[in-house]
């Protein structure tokens, strides 16, 4: 397995996440509209925003415990079990710190 190449796409996604989620502030920041119905149209967008920037700090904290694991020697081990995780299980979910049996 290329640890440097998983490296690479970790802290790639790790750069676009923090991106997004710094644009998402911004756009929470915002004054609302003076406009009732504006207001509530803007509302429910920043739900969303909202909901989606959580999705989106889980997802970087589960990138983060990776680089650390890499940092570690320890990426590609299970953290339950201790068995290597598949590498086409790392290629699909490069930030699991579970096996296919153990993440069930």
């Amino acid at each position: 397995m290329d640890i440097t190449a998983k490296k690479q796409s970790l802290e790639a996604r790790r750069a676009e996440l923090t991106a997004h989620l710094s644009d998402v502030e911004h756009s929470l920041d915002e004054a609302p509209p003076k406009d009732w119905e504006d207001r509530a149209s803007e509302r429910q967008g920043d739900e969303v925003l909202e909901s989606l920037g959580h999705v989106e700090m889980a997802e970087l904290r589960r990138i983060d415990a990776a680089l650390e694991r890499i940092e570690a020697g320890t990426y590609g081990e299970c953290q339950k079990c201790g068995e290597d995780i598949s590498e086409e299980r790392l290629d699909l979910l490069p930030d699991t710190p579970f096996c296919k049996n153990c993440a069930v």
